[in-house]
């Protein structure tokens, strides 16, 4: 019993300094002013708890408080996933598939092509001069598009694949691309506001080109018909008077605002989690009779992509019984943004430096690799596959594909705060179609027994012909598709 009261303690304690410490960022950040200059809140709080962790120069975090701060970026994430669409109004699966397609395409593009550059940089770089094993050719792809979670769980296959210190390395990996993510991706924000990539700044700039070609037309239209007989004016109708107000809805009267409807929205949140934890159970239990070489993919599956199915699912039967209201998108939004701020926080704070020391040169050459093929695929293919709000779906996909998905959720928010566009049910979706293959996936466990089974040069080659499948069928997509593109086309006439 009295273990299980200083477990609860510490649960407590690691609770409330991290919610202290967010606090005390997001206040530094405010006053600071740094959205402005891409660095967000989180992440100022999360070298503060780097400052104060065992290892810091300021050691007043526990150990214990530390431990669990490990544990919770997977529950953070999964509960961010569990609030995407609950509300959300869903909508027809037609009018998905043109952005849902082209965002498909964009991930596939930035995830093999990260195995296409690690293989690059082992056989020609880190292979002749430092002997390297070729299975560290697939660390970009398991630490930037998986992350901690991914890298740690991937440990014993490297290992057993004769890597032992690929678990480090990613883990070492996974800290540079989350860093690399909510910096690198901050410039990238602010250098898209400043050259008008944002949809808000399109949207400014169609409305005011079409107002001036409304105006010039009035005028021209005035000259060509003017008489000396004054206009009649006409009284109108009755069909012309003023609109009547649509009936109200006999729909369950959502709870009032405050306490109320924060619990019942993360109950609802949390229901989608819940479904989310039951889905992966039954699908481990539907693929156990398959083998082992299965089961050992369907375990390292985390649980966050069947969140996205709960996510749905609850929204789904929301619509059907008349209970929509109940989900209210703002409370939802503050959720999942709490939650990816949490996580941030806590990943921050938990890094090991000494990870960062040892290897030094091997992980440099990658993660520069790495981030430069991100950087290129989202300023130079991006504008010229997806939709008109490309640069808000391609800087989500950044943050996904260079550190976790709740950095792609974070420069979202950045790049587009008055939820304008349409990115985040696209790369839900998206989330939900490739999680099982990528970041963590069927393809990450595959690649490192690909790489030994068949050598590094095939696989890296069967790699660049899924990026050259993708990358031309996205173009050709939006090429058949120009109603669906036209503004995204002209948009990429100005991108780099």
């Amino acid at each position: 019993m009295s273990t299980v009261v200083a477990d609860l303690g510490w649960l407590a304690l690691a609770i409330a300094a991290l919610s202290l410490i967010l606090t005390v960022g997001r206040r530094i950040g405010t006053r600071l002013q740094l959205r402005l200059w891409g660095i967000p809140e989180a992440l100022v709080a999360g070298l503060l708890g780097l400052l104060l962790a065992p290892a810091g120069p300021l050691p007043l975090l526990p150990p214990q408080v530390m431990d669990l701060w490990a544990d919770l970026p997977l529950v953070l994430l999964t509960l961010v996933f569990g609030s995407l669409m609950v509300g959300k109004p869903l909508l027809p699966l037609g009018s998905l598939w043109r952005p849902v397609s082209a965002q498909v395409s964009l991930a596939l593009v930035l995830a093999f092509g990260q195995f296409v550059v690690g293989g690059l940089a082992v056989l020609l770089i880190l292979q002749p001069w430092l002997g390297v094993s070729p299975v560290m050719a697939c660390l970009i792809e398991v630490a930037y598009e998986g992350g901690h979670g991914s890298a740690a769980a991937m440990g014993p296959s490297y290992a057993s694949l004769g890597f032992p210190g690929g678990q480090d390395l990613g883990l070492a990996m996974a800290t540079v691309g989350l860093l690399s993510s909510t910096l690198v991706g901050g410039v990238v924000v602010v250098f898209g506001r400043r050259r008008g990539w944002l949809l808000a700044d399109v949207q400014a700039k169609a409305a005011e080109a079409a107002a001036t070609e409304a105006a010039a037309e009035g005028a021209a239209e005035g000259t060509a018909t003017q008489t000396d007989t004054p206009p009649v004016t006409e009284r109108p109708t009755d069909s012309q008077e003023e609109p009547q107000f649509a009936p109200q809805s006999t729909a369950v009267s959502a709870p009032a605002t405050g306490p109320a409807a924060w619990a019942v929205n993360l109950g609802l949140a949390g229901i989608a989690v819940l479904v989310g934890v039951v889905l992966l159970q039954a699908l481990r239990l539907a693929t156990a009779p398959l083998g082992a070489g299965v089961a050992l993919v369907i375990d390292a599956l985390p649980v966050f992509p069947m969140a996205i199915i709960g996510s749905l699912l609850v929204r789904w039967l929301l619509e059907r019984i008349g209970l929509s209201a109940w989900a209210s998108a703002p409370i939802q939004s503050q959720i999942g943004t709490l939650s990816a701020d949490l996580l941030i926080t806590a990943a921050t704070a938990g890094l090991n430096l000494k990870l960062l020391q040892a290897d030094w040169l091997p992980l440099t050459v990658l993660a520069v690799g790495g981030l430069l093929w991100n950087l290129a695929v989202v300023l130079l293919l991006a504008p010229r596959i997806l939709p008109a709000d490309w640069f808000e779906r391609a800087v989500i996909e950044f943050g996904q594909a260079t550190g976790v998905a709740a950095s792609g959720l974070l420069l979202l928010r950045m790049a587009d705060p008055d939820d304008r566009s349409e990115a985040l049910p696209a790369f839900s979706l998206k989330q939900l179609l490739l999680q099982p293959f990528l970041a963590g996936g069927v393809i990450t466990v595959v690649a490192p027994l690909a790489v030994v089974g068949w050598g590094l040069p095939a696989w890296s080659a069967l790699c660049f012909a899924v990026v050259l499948l993708a990358g031309g069928g996205g173009l050709l997509l939006a090429r058949l598709q120009p109603a669906a593109g036209a503004s995204g086309a002209a948009a990429s006439g100005a991108a780099p």
